[in-house]
């Protein structure tokens, strides 16, 4: 009766395909545990920031086909405007130990899961996600959840949720000088609150409640009245 897809670009491909009756079931986020009220100013001094320095975060596998030497990049470049700038990258991966050893002013947390990640996410000001291959990007709508300004390439999760200068910066696909551009502006901007409330409500549109509430009425509806043609 009804098919249900991941993201809008999905639908409308399939709807070019000829496929009808199409349904966004979209993907959710903790809401509670990914959240501004747990930034730990404990763990911030342990990365070595103060109250006042900005710090920028990744957080995912640490990996050739995540593009981490744009983040080491946008991350040194940031430093010549904020030299107070910290830098944190969270999660394991097969080039951790070579990158670690490269990037001794980068804190490297390793894997962190439930409370402890998200107190890392609400402890950071600038979330720079510059991988190309995603098919979603859960690490996204995390990043959003925690009031944090983000940087991303235009497609997949950031596409669908980030409108650019308002509740966060896209830069297009794979142009590097742009992201690195973008990531200058977000150093000034995360100083404030406008853009930080606005990717918070943002996942608020998203969270689990809400997306299953939305997945219950469209099941509703499909069982009582039939598809209907977007």
């Amino acid at each position: 009766l009804a098919t249900f897809v991941p993201t809008e670009d999905t639908r409308s491909q399939l709807f070019e395909m000829g496929f009808r009756n199409l349904k966004l079931m979209g993907r959710g986020v903790d809401t509670r545990l990914f959240d501004p009220a747990h930034r730990d100013r404990a763990l911030r001094a342990s990365w070595g920031a103060e109250d006042g320095d900005p710090v920028a975060i990744y957080v995912g596998r640490v990996a050739s086909e995540k593009n981490m030497p744009l983040f080491f990049r946008t991350v040194a470049s940031l430093r010549e405007i904020e030299p107070r700038m910290k830098a944190v990258v969270v999660g394991d991966g097969p080039e951790r130990r070579a990158l670690q050893d490269a990037h001794p002013d980068v804190v490297f947390a390793g894997m962190q899961k439930g409370e402890a990640l998200g107190r890392h996410y609400a402890s950071a000001d600038v979330f720079l996600f510059p991988s190309t291959t995603e098919t979603f990007g859960n690490v996204v709508t995390e990043a959003l959840a925690s009031g944090l300004v983000i940087v991303a390439f235009d497609y997949a999760a950031p596409r669908q949720y980030i409108r650019s200068d308002i509740n966060g910066f896209l830069a297009p696909m794979r142009d590097e000088d742009c992201f690195v551009a973008k990531a200058r502006l977000a150093v000034a901007i995360s100083r404030y609150p406008t853009m930080k409330l606005a990717a918070r409500e943002t996942a608020m549109k998203i969270s689990w409640d809400v997306v299953m509430d939305r997945f219950e009425q469209d099941l509703m509806e499909v069982l009582e009245h039939g598809p209907k043609e977007i």
